[in-house]
Protein backbone atom coordinates (compact mmCIF):
# COMPACT_ATOMS: atom_id res chain seq x y z
CA UNK A 1 0.00 0.00 0.00
CA UNK A 2 1.30 3.65 -0.79
CA UNK A 3 2.21 5.87 2.12
CA UNK A 4 0.99 9.36 2.73
CA UNK A 5 3.42 12.03 4.19
CA UNK A 6 1.80 15.38 5.13
CA UNK A 7 4.03 17.99 4.58
CA UNK A 8 4.02 20.29 7.94
CA UNK A 9 5.00 22.84 5.59
CA UNK A 10 1.35 23.58 4.94
CA UNK A 11 0.34 22.93 8.48
CA UNK A 12 -0.79 25.61 11.29
CA UNK A 13 2.29 26.41 13.03
CA UNK A 14 0.79 28.62 15.21
CA UNK A 15 -0.91 25.00 16.77
CA UNK A 16 2.04 22.61 15.25
CA UNK A 17 1.86 20.41 18.45
CA UNK A 18 -1.61 19.53 17.78
CA UNK A 19 -1.78 19.45 14.03
CA UNK A 20 1.28 16.63 14.06
CA UNK A 21 -0.67 14.50 16.59
CA UNK A 22 -3.61 15.07 14.13
CA UNK A 23 -2.25 14.42 11.61
CA UNK A 24 -1.05 10.69 12.73
CA UNK A 25 -4.49 10.51 14.42
CA UNK A 26 -5.87 10.98 10.76
CA UNK A 27 -3.50 7.92 9.39
CA UNK A 28 -0.54 9.59 7.78
CA UNK A 29 2.21 7.03 7.74
CA UNK A 30 5.06 9.65 8.25
CA UNK A 31 5.39 12.97 8.32
CA UNK A 32 7.38 15.22 5.56
CA UNK A 33 9.28 17.85 6.93
CA UNK A 34 10.55 20.77 4.28
CA UNK A 35 13.42 22.68 5.67
CA UNK A 36 14.57 25.43 3.18
CA UNK A 37 17.42 28.09 3.46
CA UNK A 38 16.90 30.76 1.17
CA UNK A 39 20.02 30.03 -0.97
CA UNK A 40 19.01 26.46 -2.63
CA UNK A 41 15.80 27.51 -2.93
CA UNK A 42 14.13 31.12 -2.78
CA UNK A 43 11.81 30.34 0.78
CA UNK A 44 13.57 30.33 4.24
CA UNK A 45 11.12 27.83 6.49
CA UNK A 46 12.32 26.08 9.70
CA UNK A 47 15.38 24.53 11.74
CA UNK A 48 15.96 21.85 14.37
CA UNK A 49 14.80 23.58 16.63
CA UNK A 50 11.01 23.27 15.55
CA UNK A 51 11.59 19.35 14.81
CA UNK A 52 12.87 19.06 18.51
CA UNK A 53 10.11 20.57 20.06
CA UNK A 54 7.40 18.49 18.14
CA UNK A 55 8.92 15.21 18.26
CA UNK A 56 7.50 14.22 21.46
CA UNK A 57 4.09 14.58 19.97
CA UNK A 58 3.49 11.89 17.49
CA UNK A 59 5.59 8.57 17.37
CA UNK A 60 5.60 8.83 13.39
CA UNK A 61 9.28 9.19 11.26
CA UNK A 62 10.25 12.75 10.56
CA UNK A 63 11.29 12.43 6.77
CA UNK A 64 13.48 15.31 6.93
CA UNK A 65 13.97 16.89 3.23
CA UNK A 66 16.79 19.14 3.07
CA UNK A 67 16.49 21.77 0.31
CA UNK A 68 19.59 23.47 1.43
CA UNK A 69 22.80 24.62 -0.20
CA UNK A 70 25.57 23.24 2.58
CA UNK A 71 23.71 20.03 3.63
CA UNK A 72 26.73 18.44 5.24
CA UNK A 73 26.89 20.71 7.97
CA UNK A 74 23.31 20.24 8.92
CA UNK A 75 23.16 16.58 9.39
CA UNK A 76 24.32 16.03 12.59
CA UNK A 77 21.76 19.03 13.74
CA UNK A 78 18.82 17.28 12.43
CA UNK A 79 19.46 13.96 13.75
CA UNK A 80 19.51 15.38 17.02
CA UNK A 81 16.76 17.07 16.63
CA UNK A 82 14.67 13.50 15.98
CA UNK A 83 14.80 12.85 12.22
CA UNK A 84 14.25 9.50 10.81
CA UNK A 85 14.95 9.89 7.14
CA UNK A 86 17.51 12.86 5.78
CA UNK A 87 17.40 13.17 2.49
CA UNK A 88 19.68 15.55 0.78
CA UNK A 89 19.43 17.30 -3.17
CA UNK A 90 21.64 15.32 -5.08
CA UNK A 91 22.66 18.92 -7.04
CA UNK A 92 23.24 20.70 -3.65
CA UNK A 93 26.16 17.57 -2.72
CA UNK A 94 29.49 17.19 -4.59
CA UNK A 95 30.39 14.61 -3.03
CA UNK A 96 27.24 12.56 -2.78
CA UNK A 97 28.78 9.18 -1.72
CA UNK A 98 30.32 10.48 1.31
CA UNK A 99 27.18 12.67 2.36
CA UNK A 100 25.43 9.53 2.21
CA UNK A 101 27.69 7.95 4.13
CA UNK A 102 27.79 10.37 7.12
CA UNK A 103 23.66 9.89 7.15
CA UNK A 104 24.22 6.62 7.79
CA UNK A 105 26.43 6.54 10.24
CA UNK A 106 23.81 8.69 12.40
CA UNK A 107 21.65 6.11 12.34
CA UNK A 108 19.20 7.59 10.10
CA UNK A 109 18.07 6.34 6.61
CA UNK A 110 19.34 8.14 3.51
CA UNK A 111 17.33 9.78 0.77
CA UNK A 112 18.40 11.52 -2.36
CA UNK A 113 16.07 13.75 -4.47
CA UNK A 114 16.15 14.73 -7.67
CA UNK A 115 15.01 18.33 -9.21
CA UNK A 116 12.99 17.72 -12.58
CA UNK A 117 15.55 18.83 -14.70
CA UNK A 118 17.83 15.76 -13.15
CA UNK A 119 18.33 12.65 -14.74
CA UNK A 120 18.24 9.34 -12.24
CA UNK A 121 21.87 8.25 -13.46
CA UNK A 122 23.27 10.56 -10.94
CA UNK A 123 22.58 7.44 -8.59
CA UNK A 124 24.02 4.67 -10.00
CA UNK A 125 26.89 4.50 -8.09
CA UNK A 126 25.77 5.39 -4.95
CA UNK A 127 22.56 2.76 -4.77
CA UNK A 128 24.11 0.71 -1.82
CA UNK A 129 23.72 3.51 0.47
CA UNK A 130 20.65 4.94 -0.75
CA UNK A 131 16.88 4.23 1.48
CA UNK A 132 14.48 6.70 -0.86
CA UNK A 133 14.84 8.30 -3.66
CA UNK A 134 12.42 11.52 -3.61
CA UNK A 135 11.44 12.36 -7.56
CA UNK A 136 10.53 16.01 -7.43
CA UNK A 137 7.34 16.72 -9.19
CA UNK A 138 7.69 20.25 -9.41
CA UNK A 139 10.64 22.91 -8.79
CA UNK A 140 11.55 22.90 -4.88
CA UNK A 141 11.04 25.97 -2.92
CA UNK A 142 7.23 26.67 -3.00
CA UNK A 143 4.13 24.97 -2.30
CA UNK A 144 0.44 25.12 -4.29
CA UNK A 145 2.69 24.26 -8.00
CA UNK A 146 0.95 22.55 -10.74
CA UNK A 147 2.48 18.91 -11.39
CA UNK A 148 5.10 18.32 -14.28
CA UNK A 149 3.93 15.23 -16.15
CA UNK A 150 6.96 13.69 -17.50
CA UNK A 151 8.53 13.00 -14.20
CA UNK A 152 5.77 9.96 -14.32
CA UNK A 153 8.45 8.47 -16.94
CA UNK A 154 11.61 9.07 -14.56
CA UNK A 155 9.54 7.72 -11.31
CA UNK A 156 9.18 4.48 -13.61
CA UNK A 157 12.90 4.72 -15.14
CA UNK A 158 13.43 4.85 -10.99
CA UNK A 159 11.57 2.37 -10.20
CA UNK A 160 13.64 -0.28 -12.97
CA UNK A 161 17.19 0.92 -11.91
CA UNK A 162 16.32 -0.04 -7.88
CA UNK A 163 14.77 -3.50 -9.13
CA UNK A 164 15.95 -6.27 -6.58
CA UNK A 165 16.76 -2.95 -3.67
CA UNK A 166 15.18 -2.12 -0.74
CA UNK A 167 14.34 1.51 -2.05
CA UNK A 168 11.36 3.63 -1.37
CA UNK A 169 10.51 5.74 -4.25
CA UNK A 170 9.21 9.32 -2.98
CA UNK A 171 7.59 11.64 -5.26
CA UNK A 172 6.50 15.06 -3.82
CA UNK A 173 4.57 18.28 -5.56
CA UNK A 174 1.24 18.60 -6.67
CA UNK A 175 -0.36 16.01 -5.22
CA UNK A 176 -3.96 15.08 -5.70
CA UNK A 177 -6.38 12.01 -6.15
CA UNK A 178 -5.72 11.98 -9.49
CA UNK A 179 -1.63 13.06 -9.70
CA UNK A 180 -1.34 9.95 -7.03
CA UNK A 181 -2.96 7.39 -8.65
CA UNK A 182 -0.59 8.04 -11.74
CA UNK A 183 2.51 8.55 -9.88
CA UNK A 184 1.61 5.02 -7.93
CA UNK A 185 0.85 3.37 -11.51
CA UNK A 186 4.54 4.69 -12.18
CA UNK A 187 5.78 2.64 -8.92
CA UNK A 188 6.03 5.21 -6.21
CA UNK A 189 5.56 4.06 -3.15
CA UNK A 190 5.37 7.18 -0.97
CA UNK A 191 3.68 9.91 -1.40
CA UNK A 192 3.75 13.71 -0.33
CA UNK A 193 1.20 16.12 0.22
CA UNK A 194 0.54 19.88 1.52
CA UNK A 195 -2.46 21.14 0.11
CA UNK A 196 -4.64 18.16 -0.97
CA UNK A 197 -4.09 17.09 3.19
CA UNK A 198 -4.85 20.45 4.71
CA UNK A 199 -7.65 21.33 2.34
CA UNK A 200 -11.07 21.65 4.71
CA UNK A 201 -9.28 20.56 8.12
CA UNK A 202 -10.54 16.78 7.06
CA UNK A 203 -7.48 15.25 7.16
CA UNK A 204 -8.63 11.72 7.52
CA UNK A 205 -10.60 11.98 4.60
CA UNK A 206 -8.33 13.83 2.64
CA UNK A 207 -5.56 10.90 3.46
CA UNK A 208 -8.31 8.57 2.34
CA UNK A 209 -8.57 10.13 -0.76
CA UNK A 210 -4.84 9.95 -1.32
CA UNK A 211 -4.79 6.42 -1.17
Amino acid sequence: MVLIAPSILAADFGRLREEVAALEKAGADLLHCDVMDGQYVPNLTFGPAVLKSIRPYTKLDFDVHLMVQNPDKMLAWFADAGADILTVHAEACPHLDRTLAEIKSLGLRAGVSLNPSTPEKVLTYVLDKVDQILVMTVNPGFGGQNFIPAQLNKIARVKEMTKGRHIKIEVDGGINPLTAAECTAAGADILVAGTAVFAGKDYKKNIEALR
